[in-house]
């Protein structure tokens, strides 16, 4: 069945598009919620645009997540209350407080994925919303498509809810006080996990990979699985930024996750300085 909806956006009109659901619409449901060893994947959109929360509700819930719906800060915290949902799609302009605050918050509370949306589609916005904690962004309008293929790679990257904190499939990579286990996606220090949002988790697992290399901007693109990029794109820089805070002691003069001037990073296991 093809439905097709245009739906407007303060002040724009989003482009029409032609939603095409599965004949058997749990068929996305059961292979989703295998891939992700769970029960359907738990969405809730934060946008004051009912027409959008409607589309985005059914669209998603045909293609096998359960979708809940806010349209500002006050409706999302009572949702919220005694649940916790797998990923948050966030538009940045709300009535009352705005995404980038309810982003901040969040962040400083739990590491659940956020996909960031915004019509002002300005390339500070997206860097701003990286550096409050989203996870992605996507400027409107936007074709729901899209939206679905960043929210299946956000949740691929950040991993199952819970799983294998107590029976990881290895032992993991050391450096420093560190232990990063790639199978179940988990930094810890002396055994106390350290959150990290999924953008973090596969900057660190690309740089774990590749131990005192020279990594572009261009190769971590490349490397880590789901994130793309527009040309000038800074968000890799600030995606450093935010893990070199939680690995560094002093983040101004990084040990681990170096900066090769004009070239790009490189991650010294060993915590020792690049040779000058």
């Amino acid at each position: 069945m093809a439905v097709s909806r245009v739906f407007p956006g303060r002040g724009k009109v989003f482009q029409a598009v032609s939603l095409r659901f599965p004949v058997n619409p749990r068929r996305g449901a059961i292979w989703y919620a295998l891939l992700m060893k769970t029960d359907s994947p738990h969405v809730l959109v934060v946008d004051d645009d009912a027409g959008l929360r409607s589309l985005l509700q059914r669209y998603l819930g045909e293609n096998g997540f359960e979708v809940r719906c806010a349209a500002d800060a006050v409706e999302m915290d009572r949702l919220l209350v005694g649940t916790q949902p797998d990923l948050i799609v966030l538009d940045l302009m709300l009535p009352g407080e705005d995404g980038l605050s309810i982003a901040r918050r969040l962040r400083g509370a739990t590491d659940i994925p956020i996909i960031m949306l915004s019509a002002r589609g300005e390339e500070v916005d997206r860097i701003v919303g990286l550096e409050v904690g989203a996870d992605d962004y996507l400027p409107k309008p936007f074709n729901p498509r899209e939206l679905l293929a960043r929210i299946r790679a956000v949740l691929r990257r950040h991993g199952p809810a819970g799983e294998s904190a107590e029976t990881p499939r290895s032992d993991g990579i050391r450096f420093g006080e560190f232990r990063f286990d790639p199978a179940s996606q988990q930094l810890t220090r002396a055994q106390e996990r350290i959150p990290l949002t999924s953008g973090e988790l596969g900057l660190l697992d690309a740089f774990v990979h590749h131990p005192n290399r020279v990594l572009t901007r261009d190769m971590l693109v490349d490397l880590i699985k789901g994130f793309d990029r527009s040309p000038f794109d800074r968000s890799i820089d600030v995606r450093v930024t935010r893990l070199r805070r939680k690995l560094e002691r002093d983040p101004a003069n990084p040990v681990f996750i170096r900066t090769v001037w004009g070239k790009g990073y490189m991650f010294t296991p060993q915590g020792e300085p690049l040779s000058r």
